[in-house]
């Protein structure tokens, strides 16, 4: 008997991929990471925004000249050579599935605003271990399952968001929101430049569309437009919850919630907003949780493919998905839980979310190099080609100001992580020549 073919992602589900995993923690958690910076950086969100477009325009438009498995690792490997190809899907791949860990802490925190006795560590370990097995055992069931999922917790998610980012106008104090602005005791523009680099948390995954290119259907066009449809939406989701959020609460208050959305619903409608708010949250970090674990197994299958990632990584289930692969990131996964195990969920999610976002740097800029070598190349003309030059420029002085505004602790331990990759290409190049 023939197996039947694997589903592929249409447009829908695949503009819903890339919105859902970028509309993941983000939306829920960050509005209390920034509140260490001030409502200034509202000028942070504009900077992430811009860059975050140059990023999805260069994913778009590597989507149309050049789909590929694997998306940033595929570009690296192609621009640079199979040594940074190798290491930028290490930082990628790392980043990914340590940026995961912080997913699914956002669901067990969401849901320790409704179940009592959740906010202890151990407790809190446990159920954020059973949340990360069971996304991995629906991941290795198939893409379409993932992209269903993602549709219907994002729609589901953007009822309470849209209600806080519109209805919560009425509660927005602009005294309270100007007293807040710059509280970091940084100068103005490092305070935007530590919001800007904090905010890139939030697009990640702009480019999900172009690394699940091996289960898009016509990727050339769905790519393109799911990557600027996601990306649209969301951008005007994040900018005007932040600044509403930063309006209603206390910037005290706000940096030291682990639930902000659900206080803002408290404030609005008491404690009914709670609930709703704490359960759509849960249910959005969940499909998030869902979309990314998707694109760490396809990106790691790319790398196996070529030789550069152990084979086991690119061995495929009767679902057409690498169900090996799914199962060790989440022994990893489990592992990087209880290594980072802390007495507050807020300091657990800055230390991961902190370390996934600089390793995910690299392998964006090497993207956005990778469109100025096109350019370059002159694989387009005219305006296109000068279009495509500006966008890869933009997006890397993007990405140089986000190491910038980082910390420097963290940055130094992000050079450290990367650095240990060196040691291990020899093995890996080995089996690739083979």
């Amino acid at each position: 008997m023939s197996e039947r073919p694997a589903r592929k992602m249409g447009l829908t589900a695949t503009t819903m991929l890339v919105a859902g995993n970028m509309i993941g923690t983000g939306v829920f958690l960050l509005p209390a990471n920034l509140a260490s910076v001030g409502s200034i950086s509202i000028f942070g969100w504009i900077v992430a925004t811009a860059g975050a477009m140059a990023l999805g325009l260069v994913f778009a438009r590597l989507g149309r000249l050049d789909p590929q498995e694997g998306g940033p690792y595929a570009y690296a490997r192609d621009t640079f050579g199979f040594y940074v190809g190798f290491t930028s899907n290490y930082a990628y791949w790392f980043g990914n599935w340590i940026g995961n860990v912080a997913i699914a802490l956002v669901v067990t925190g969401y849901l320790s605003e409704l179940i009592p006795g959740l906010d202890s560590p151990a407790t809190r370990a446990i159920f954020t271990l059973a949340v990360i097995w069971l996304l991995s055992f629906a991941n290795a069931r198939g893409a379409a399952w993932i992209g269903r999922l993602e549709t219907w917790t994002l729609s589901l998610a953007l009822i309470p968001i849209v209600f806080i980012a519109v209805g919560g106008w009425w509660w927005f104090d602009r005294d309270l929101f100007l007293r807040g602005w710059n509280v970091s005791g940084q100068s103005d523009f490092a305070a935007i430049s530590s919001a800007a680099s904090m905010a890139l948390w939030a697009f990640m995954g702009v480019e999900s569309a172009a690394v699940s290119a091996g289960v898009v259907d016509n990727p050339r066009r769905t790519i393109p437009l799911a990557t600027l449809f996601g990306l649209g939406i969301s951008a005007v989701v994040y900018i005007s919850c932040s600044t509403v959020i930063m309006g209603m609460l206390p910037m005290e208050e706000l940096r030291t919630s682990s639930a902000p959305f659900a206080e803002a619903g408290r404030i609005m409608v008491g404690p009914w907003g709670v609930i709703a708010i704490g359960l759509c949250a849960v249910l959005k970090s969940t499909g998030a949780l869902g979309g990314w674990m998707l694109l760490v197994g396809q990106s790691a299958k790319a790398a196996a493919e070529d030789g550069l990632f152990p084979a086991i990584f690119a061995k495929m289930n009767r679902h057409g998905m690498p169900g090996a692969g799914l199962y060790i990131v989440a022994v990893l996964m489990s592992g990087m839980l209880l290594l980072t195990m802390s007495p507050t969920l807020a300091g657990q999610f800055r230390t991961l979310t902190g370390i996934a976002v600089l390793l995910a740097i690299l392998p964006y800029l090497f993207s956005a190099v990778t469109v100025i070598r096109f350019s370059l190349a002159q694989h387009e003309t005219g305006m296109r080609r000068l279009g495509s030059y500006a966008i890869g420029v933009v997006a890397s002085i993007y990405c140089l100001w986000a190491i910038l505004g980082a910390s420097p602790v963290q940055v130094m331990q992000a050079v450290v992580f990367v650095l240990i990759s060196a040691p291990l290409y020899p093995f890996f190049m080995r089996h690739a020549e083979k």
